[in-house]
């Protein structure tokens, strides 16, 4: 049964099969009542599909084989797909490996900001960022996106710029947060990637609801382009009650949603193996028949061979769910807040740094191609890290958004609510003038004066 579910739900032409073509979703309409002697099949409404046996067997999980993850590139950076094909020009490759040396150098930066006391708190994603930026580069750009906390390679490959990240990461003026969230949690209508939150895997069901939302317009108006939502969490998120919701809304209403878990090892402080007993986390989408695949989500072009595939997936029949699990490490703390050595011990990630990086086996690849050598690393790195302080250093000298906006972007127009303590502000202001430092906001006190 494993090893069915697991065909139908690889890439295809991995498996070496054409795509399904059948319905999303079973016949819901036979029972019981319809049984005639002899039948082989159950047709119950809930297992519909289930052979009769006279044999008592229980499905035992340790018996159950693990499910594969799926690869191109090894740590070498040798091909080991014989049926892979590169579908970048050289200089495309170049870009993606731009866009990882980018986000890996930033979140170094930013990191030592955070213990300079330059900036309040910052999460790095080294490790991961194959998978962010690998997957982002096979989605249309039309696609809506959620991501969790530890996506800026997908940020980076829609187009934010630096300036979009330090804006944020200050929360100055220029931030289009207006200082509202905490760094880290970016946000672009403009690049359809909904603005981070803070809770865990609350952005599971955010998206399962814009898929089905997706699917409905099309549905009103099939002029209308194919989209697909896509929605980045952890496996500690999927730990999380919001994830099973959302994969059960999902797999119902046949919703265009591709789920990608990036299994980096550990939660905040808690390995996988304190967090679930079953096959990570690609057992659950099978659970709840969805069509899922396990990826290496250090190999970039696995991540985007997976990517496209299950884009086209989702689209079809009108619309499905796909779910990917995308295996990592997570390499540095989980956050400014952390010290990872509490609980794991220093040689284990020294060695995973060591054995497999997603940066070095894409520049394996790259050099083996005679695309990449020492002194274009060299000379890329020097000038993303001056293009990196340059941004901080111009983020980091804005002022904070006037003292208003806290009182904005509510309603359309203050109401006499909001007036009021708007003024009880500016009363408590001028009675304790020493008190506070407003220079540092844009307009000063006399922002509340207008």
């Amino acid at each position: 049964m494993h090893s069915r579910l697991l065909t139908r739900a690889s890439l295809r032409r991995v498996a070496g099969k054409a795509p399904s073509t059948a319905p999303q979703s079973p016949a819901r309409y036979s029972s019981s009542i319809s049984q005639r002697p002899g039948a082989s099949h159950v047709s119950f409404p809930g297992a519909v599909k289930s052979a009769f046996t006279n044999k008592l067997n229980f499905a035992l999980s340790d018996e159950s084989p693990a499910l594969p993850t799926y690869r191109v590139v090894d740590q070498d950076g040798k091909i080991v797909d014989e049926s892979f094909k590169a579908d970048l020009a050289d200089e495309e490759v170049v870009k993606l490996y731009n866009k990882m040396l980018l986000i890996s150098i930033m979140d170094v930066i930013m990191f030592d900001a955070q213990r300079q006391g330059r900036l309040s708190f910052y999460m790095v994603s080294a490790g991961e960022e194959a998978l962010s930026v690998g997957s982002a580069s096979a989605l249309s750009p039309e696609d809506v996106i959620f991501c969790q906390y530890r996506e800026q390679g997908v940020f980076a490959q829609r187009g934010f710029e630096l300036s979009d990240f330090m804006n944020q990461l200050f929360a100055n003026k220029k931030d289009p947060g207006r200082g509202r969230n905490m760094p880290v949690h970016y946000g672009s209508s403009e690049l359809n990637i909904h603005t981070i939150s803070s809770p865990l895997a609350t952005q599971i069901p955010h998206a399962s609801g814009a898929a089905y939302a997706l699917k409905m317009q099309r549905i009103n108006d099939p002029s209308l382009p194919p989209r697909v939502v896509a929605v980045y969490f952890g496996e500690g998120a999927a730990s999380e009650g919001d994830f099973h919701a959302a994969l059960n809304i999902a797999a119902t209403r046949a919703c265009p949603v591709i789920f990608i878990c990036r299994n980096n090892g550990y939660a905040i402080s808690t390995p996988t193996l304190e967090q679930y007993r079953g096959d990570g986390i690609a057992s659950r989408g099978i659970g709840y028949g969805i069509d899922t695949i396990r990826v290496d989500g250090n190999d970039i072009w696995a991540v985007r061979e997976v990517t496209k595939k299950a884009r086209e997936m989702a689209l079809q029949d009108g619309g499905k769910p796909v779910l990917i699990e995308a295996m990592s490490y997570r390499v540095s703390h989980h956050s400014t807040s952390d010290d990872s050595f509490a609980y794991r011990a220093r040689v284990e990630v020294e060695d995973w740094k060591r054995r497999d990086n997603p940066l070095a086996r894409l520049r394996k690849y790259m050099e083996a191609k005679g695309i990449w050598d020492e002194a274009k690393e060299k000379e890329a790195r020097d000038g993303t890290r001056r293009k990196v302080l340059k941004a901080f250093s111009q983020a980091e000298k804005e002022k904070k958004p006037p003292i208003r906006a806290m009182f904005e972007d509510i309603y359309e127009e203050l109401t006499p609510d909001l007036k009021a303590q708007m003024l009880e502000l500016r009363q408590h202001l001028d009675k304790y003038p020493d008190e506070y430092d407003l220079s540092e906001f844009e307009g000063g006190r006399g922002s509340l004066d207008a």
